[in-house]
């Protein structure tokens, strides 16, 4: 018999979205898989290409839509995709930082003008959203002069929580779990958009039933506590 080193991991690959989720779960989704889980986070969009060019993986966890494409394309097994949360859009600050007023969209407009500095994620799934938002704000030109964008929001979350930006716009979800992070709110509804996650198995996945059982684990209610912990919402 192999040993349990000797064991094929299951190759995911993750949206950043989804990171502290999953390693939250790590060792209930390595006993459900049976195996070892290797793990790579990136944006979606960054996995989604890393896909298509042909990369291998056993199981996709990436926007919805990502998915779907994905699905579409044959990289994705059809009928295996099953939804496993979303998450709203915030604003972090580093941690003991006064937290700005975002409550209203008259506060949010002045928290953003108000701001040193700001950044967010250049390839992430909620800049349109967050540009459409400036725009509908009216703030577009004056944040675009003290804005950094970052690749991935790993990178955004980590200049504020070095200092060296005041305000980052990104999911919750990427936000909660980062040490020298906190939350100082999320978007008003009127411009609170949510991007949802969904979990899928690779159409050439070499553990095809340990990938099944991860995505049915995620996707179940005995993950939800570890999901709404995380800024993810379960319906």
């Amino acid at each position: 018999m192999r040993s349990a080193a000797q064991v094929a991991p299951l190759d995911v690959f993750a949206s950043n979205g989804v990171k502290a989720v999953l390693e939250a779960l790590a060792s209930d989704s390595e006993r459900i898989a049976g195996r070892p889980i290797a793990t790579r986070f990136g944006t979606s969009a960054s996995i989604r290409q890393a896909i298509t060019a042909g990369e291998s993986f056993d199981v996709a966890i990436l926007t919805t839509e990502a998915l779907d494409e994905l699905t579409k394309a044959g990289r994705i097994v059809a009928g295996s995709g099953a939804a496993i949360g979303r998450s709203g859009i915030g604003v972090g600050v580093r941690a003991g930082a006064p937290r700005p007023d975002i409550t209203t969209p008259d506060a949010l407009k002045r928290a953003l003008l108000g701001a040193r500095s700001l950044t967010y994620a250049e390839d992430g799934a909620s800049r349109v959203h967050i540009t459409r938002m400036f725009d509908a704000l009216g703030v577009a030109e004056v944040v675009k002069g003290k804005t950094t964008l970052e690749q991935g929001s790993v990178r955004a979350t980590a200049r504020v929580a070095r200092g060296d930006t005041e305000l980052v716009l990104t999911l919750v979800s990427e936000i909660l779990p980062i040490p020298g992070i906190e939350l100082a709110g999320p978007l008003p509804a009127a411009f609170q958009n949510y991007i949802a996650f969904a979990a899928g198995v690779g159409a050439k996945a070499q553990n095809p039933a340990a990938a099944r059982a991860l995505v049915a684990f995620l996707s179940s209610q005995g993950a939800s506590p570890v999901f709404t912990a995380k800024g993810i919402e379960r319906r």
